[in-house]
């Protein structure tokens, strides 16, 4: 009964952030920005899909989400540099080189100092940062495909790949913190909400400005894609879902699943690699 109403219980600004992303979709779609609109949706399902069984769960399994977040941070890191790297290293290599730079450090500034907003009480924590992380990823997709509007779907779906490990670690948390499951339909729309507004202003420029953007939003992406790398260790989420079975030596269940964090993000790299191999 307590997960149904934690189902049941809306998010008014979760609610307003859905019914936002479907006139913006309706406004993109009409302005035929279809692959960003595809791309927007499979995330959103994707965050809110992996958020029901997340909801239901009793506990967490640690090797779901080391081979949730290896498979997708691993994919999303390759994404980067099949298909970003490369264009904002083309306007312009130094420039482009100090955008990307640009982008890692305030990617990582903004996901600490916005940390803070955890200390207080009327804001959660996981969603805040979820909605950090999927406002910066639909920045990056309005910015790529608007510009490059014959890029394919190999891209934007390497990008909102984390969101169904992601919505389902979520979903426990605020399940086991008694607060409504509906405060991710913020995060889960956030790539929308970035996206359309973004890819419909011009952002046409020189090609210093163009490195700079695209160095800039590359850098980002490559803080979001490391920030979910698998980190086995004991005091984050994979340690305490270790840590929720107390039979094991949890310091050599963490090894284990170091060998595992390893492999899954090497395949989900590879399998990016193989598909535009394949798609090129």
């Amino acid at each position: 009964m307590q997960i149904r109403e934690r189902f049941s219980r809306s998010s008014p600004v979760g609610v307003g952030a859905l019914l936002v992303l479907v006139c913006l979709s309706v406004i993109g779609v009409a302005g035929g920005y279809w692959k960003i609109f595809i791309i927007s949706w499979v995330g959103f399902m994707a965050m809110a899909g992996g958020a029901i069984p997340g909801a239901r769960a009793e506990t967490i399994s640690a090797d779901r989400l080391v081979w949730g977040y290896g498979l997708a941070s691993g994919a999303m890191i390759m994404s980067a540099a099949i298909f970003l790297v490369p264009e904002a290293i083309g306007y312009s290599p130094t420039i482009g080189g100090v955008g990307i730079a640009a982008g890692i450090l305030v990617g990582y500034g903004a996901h600490t100092i916005g940390h803070r907003l955890s200390h207080i009480e009327s804001f959660d924590s996981t969603s805040i940062q979820l909605s950090a992380h999927s406002l910066a990823d639909g920045a990056i997709i309005g910015l790529v495909y608007a510009t490059l509007p014959d890029l394919g779907l190999l891209l934007g779906l390497g990008i909102v790949s984390h969101k169904g490990p992601a919505g389902y670690a979520a979903a426990r948390q605020l399940s086991q913190t008694g607060k409504p499951v509906s405060l991710l339909l913020l995060p889960a729309a956030g790539v929308g909400l970035a996206a359309f507004p973004i890819a419909l202003v011009d952002l046409g420029g020189s090609s210093s400005i163009n490195a700079v953007i695209f160095g800039f939003a590359t850098g980002t992406f490559l803080h979001v894609a490391m920030d979910f790398l698998p980190q086995c260790e004991i005091g984050n989420e994979i340690g305490d879902a270790v840590g929720q079975n107390e039979s094991d030596d949890v310091h050599a269940e963490l090894d284990r699943l170091r060998v595992h964090a390893v492999v899954s993000t090497i395949l989900g790299a590879g399998a990016v690699a193989i598909a535009w191999a394949l798609l090129a």
